[in-house]
Formats: C-alpha cells, sequence, structure tokens
C-alpha cells in the first residue's frame, strides 16, 4: 500500500512541476531577472510565511497540526533579516503583498483557522519545498547577485537549526505517514496540496506579470 507522503507527492507532481517551470521562476533561476524581481518575491513570501507562522502557536496542541508545528522549520525572522538587507531598515513601510499573494494568504490562514488537515497541506509544500528546490534559489541568488554564501540576502533558505536536511525531510515524511486523520481527510489534505501549489503558480504568475523580460 501507497504511504501517505507518497501519495501526496504522486498526486501533486503536476501541480509542483508547473509551480518549478513557471516563466517567473525559469527565469529569476536562469539569472534574466535582477535583484529586484528576487526581491519583490521575498516580500511575497513573507506574507505567506506571516499567515503559516502566526498560527503555529494555536496549532501546536492540535492532535492533525501539533507534530509538525517544529520552531526550526519557522522562517519569518530570517525573511525579515533578508528584507532589512535587501530593501533597508524601513522595509516594512513599503511592503505590499500582491493579489494573487493576499488570496494565497487568505487560503493559508483560513485553513489554520478552520482546518488543521489543510494547514498541514500548506505547512508540507512550503516548508519541504524550502528545503529541497528552495535551495536552488538560494544557490543563484548568491552567485548572480553576489550574496555572501549563506549570508542576509538568502537566510531564508538557511536552516540553520536543521543539521541534516535529508534526515529532517524523512522523518517529516514518517510524520505525514501517521497522521491522525481518515481516509476521506486524507484525500481531502491531498486536494488542499494541488490548490496550494497553484496558488504559488498564481503568485509566480503575477511576478512575471511585474517583471516581463524585453522582447
Amino acid at each position: 500500500m501507497e504511504s501517505f507522503s507518497s501519495l501526496i507527492r504522486t498526486a501533486s507532481h503536476e501541480q509542483h512541476v508547473a509551480a518549478e517551470t513557471s516563466t517567473f521562476m525559469s527565469d529569476l533561476l536562469g539569472g534574466r531577472l535582477g535583484v529586484d524581481a528576487y526581491t519583490r518575491y521575498t516580500e511575497q513570501l513573507w506574507f505567506v510565511y506571516e499567515a503559516l507562522e502566526s498560527a503555529a502557536g494555536r496549532l501546536a496542541p492540535d492532535p492533525v497540526a501539533g507534530p509538525f508545528v517544529r520552531p526550526e522549520l519557522f522562517r519569518l525572522p530570517a525573511l525579515e533579516r533578508d528584507l532589512a538587507h535587501l530593501r533597508g531598515p524601513g522595509w516594512r513601510a513599503d511592503l505590499s503583498a500582491l493579489p494573487a499573494t493576499r488570496a494565497y494568504a487568505d487560503r493559508v490562514r483560513e485553513c489554520a483557522e478552520r482546518w488543521p488537515g489543510g494547514y498541514v497541506a500548506h505547512h508540507y509544500t512550503r516548508y519541504l519545498g524550502d528545503l529541497s528546490g528552495g535551495q536552488i534559489i538560494r544557490g543563484t541568488a548568491e552567485k548572480t547577485w553576489g550574496f555572501a554564501k549563506k549570508g542576509d540576502g538568502v537566510r531564508f533558505y538557511v536552516f540553520e537549526g536543521i543539521a541534516n536536511p535529508a534526515a529532517f525531510k524523512r522523518g517529516y515524511r514518517e510524520l505525514l505517514d501517521s497522521i491522525a486523520v481518515d481516509e476521506l481527510e486524507r484525500q481531502r489534505v491531498v486536494g488542499e496540496c494541488k490548490r496550494a501549489f497553484a496558488l504559488n503558480t498564481d503568485v509566480f504568475r503575477a511576478l512575471s506579470e511585474e517583471f516581463p523580460l524585453s522582447a
């Protein structure tokens, strides 16, 4: 019988690939966009992680979502340090969410408030993505825009509290496999994972419109 973590990965593969190969991400990783586009993307991440992490304390005792609340994953402090480096000390005053980002963050917040299984779906798609493909973004940013290796500007992608990312990801998938929900709820979580990737792709699409490449 296929494990739940494998089921999620298989069922959401198409949406995952669509996000990874979006025009914006392809252009960013290809070095065809400037640091301003990277900065704008980092700003959008702040809204999504604020929605995820502002609910973490309340969800910690929850039997479904609680096991996934791991302080070593929290990204907001690192994001804020990156934004201070990218935008300067007054970065908060100019912070603005794209409509697609607002929709994404609102959905995360809605799940956090009403549906622990849905929160886990968003938690999974974000944090395991940061620990995996996010490292490619970090490497590109360091090489393309001259950020110090694992320094300010890319700290979002540096998990200082996780010594062995591969082992951590294995443990995370074991948590998914033992999630305290029935089969119907598992299917709903899979559906929310697909929605999470689609919401992320919508943000990439909006960023691509904001930073079009010259013909």
